[in-house]
């Protein structure tokens, strides 16, 4: 029970870092071409830049939800998962 407790406990870090890592990733190439488009499309017409700026930051602030969705989905599976307490009694030994 206590090396398929560790091994879950493993897998489950590791899915983890994973997951953030690609939302992270792809949160930043998402972020970065919003930005792109928008700085584009106030060069092209600097008349609509309020429009164009309280759009891209509600749209920066959709796509930084997603890392965070992602954020929490590693934080349940690391701290909430079923063997928790028995992974914990094998490190403090």
């Amino acid at each position: 029970m206590e090396a398929e407790a560790l091994k879950y406990f493993i897998a489950c870090v590791t899915a983890a870092g994973f997951g953030i890592a690609i939302a992270a990733f792809g949160c930043g190439i998402a972020q970065g071409l919003g930005l792109k488009s928008a700085v584009e499309g106030i060069a092209r017409n600097p008349e609509a830049s309020g429009k164009v700026t309280v759009t891209m930051l509600i749209g920066l602030a959709m796509i930084e939800s997603l890392c965070i969705y992602a954020l929490v989905v590693a934080l349940i599976l690391i701290y909430a998962a079923p063997f928790t307490a028995t992974v914990t009694g094998l490190l403090s030994k």
